[in-house]
């Protein structure tokens, strides 16, 4: 039985008459730039995650950079971050000339240690960026303690991460701003590339969604050196029709989420931990083991797809090198990157496939 890593077209097989008709709507209405689409998409994601405010852009990483530039950031200020996530967020980070400033990760969790960041603020740090990696929710509680504390600002970078809540709130909600991803991927995906912000501040929406349009909030007139990062109206289009089914997917991806856990129970893996009293969006389904390399390539021989997330951390990458660091500098960081290994995990994934996954994992350690 062959078990892709990830089946978007069976989702899009699935909801092929809704888009058909959103798709089509977009199309009557010529509204291809921002439009209605994309105004009843900010509403209705506003929403979803319990804030004011929804702000589309063109990306995810467009939105992370807004995020910093609402901030006035400047060149010299700092950034607290993790070294282990996608690259977008330390790219947010540079493009406003600020310096990423890496701490290590939590072994249990791979998100952001809050015990070690109070250790790398300086004054020159502007904000602590926590990333909710894999969809998982860092521990936010002592991060927002310790930017209160210091006059920091804290902003979320939850492009993993929609629908994941952290003590019964959902995450994004607990910084001035938080960042959202919607590259087809992930678990709310457009037909394309898109992101968003939310917010609570009436201000910094207004400003946010000048930036992403030329600096302008009146046609022709801009107020600022402003940025073509809006999102199309056909992207709103089809992530308003997705968003009326990501509740359901979340559930279905904490199943097999529980699934998997239950399986591989008893192997030699390290699954990674959920907070307790927060709830993961499962974006991924990482386990981590030494063997990651040879157990890669024995699912790969069984017709199973697996995914690297991520290889190598922010602060060994040529990218980077200017900050000088070196290996060693974070070690839970390069562990986790030379260990990690995605598991498939989609609403679509069948019982009998997280089976399959799960029994040739245990055939390969001889279980």
């Amino acid at each position: 039985m062959k078990v892709p890593y990830l089946d978007l077209p069976a989702q899009i097989r699935a909801l092929r008459p809704e888009l058909d008709a959103a798709i089509a709507r977009t199309l009557d209405q010529c509204s291809f730039c921002l439009g209605p689409d994309v105004a009843a998409f900010e509403r209705d994601f506003a929403q979803f995650c319990g804030t004011a405010h929804a702000v589309g852009f063109n990306s995810g990483t467009s939105a992370l950079h807004v995020a910093l530039l609402l901030l006035d950031l400047k060149p010299g200020d700092e950034v607290i971050t993790t070294p282990f996530t996608f690259v977008a967020t330390s790219w947010a980070i540079s493009y406003v000339g600020a310096k990423p400033v890496y701490v290590d990760i939590d072994d249990a969790t791979c998100n952001l240690d809050p015990a070690q960041v109070e250790r790398a603020i300086t004054p020159r740090t502007k904000v602590i960026m926590p990333v909710h990696l894999y969809g998982q929710s860092c521990d936010l509680a002592p991060l927002a303690a310790l930017a209160q504390k210091h006059g920091l600002h804290l902003v979320e970078d939850a492009a993993q991460a929609h629908g994941a809540t952290y003590r019964g709130k959902p995450v994004g909600t607990f910084g001035v701003t938080a960042g959202f991803s919607f590259y087809p991927g992930k678990n709310l995906g457009a037909c394309g590339e898109a992101g968003a912000l939310i917010m609570a501040d009436a201000t910094l929406a207004e400003r946010a969604r000048s930036l992403r349009e030329h600096g302008s909030r009146v046609r022709y007139h801009h107020d600022e050196v402003g940025y073509n990062y809006r999102m199309e109206g056909m992207q709103g289009a089809v992530l308003g029709v997705k968003l009326r089914h990501l509740a359901a997917w979340t559930a279905a991806r904490r199943r097999i989420a529980r699934r998997y856990t239950e399986l591989l129970r008893g192997t030699p893996l390290k699954l990674q931990a959920e907070l307790p009293g927060s709830e993961g969006a499962w974006h991924l389904y990482v386990v981590r083991h030494p063997r990651r390399d040879e157990l890669r390539s024995h699912l790969e021989k069984q017709g199973i797809g697996t995914g690297l997330h991520y290889p190598v951390p922010l602060h060994l990458q040529k990218c980077y090198a200017g900050l000088g660091h070196k290996a060693g500098d974070f070690p839970v960081a390069e562990a986790a990157a030379r260990d990690c290994l995605s598991l498939p995990i989609y609403p679509e994934l069948a019982d009998a496939q997280v089976e399959q996954v799960a029994r040739q994992i245990r055939d390969f350690f001889k279980l």
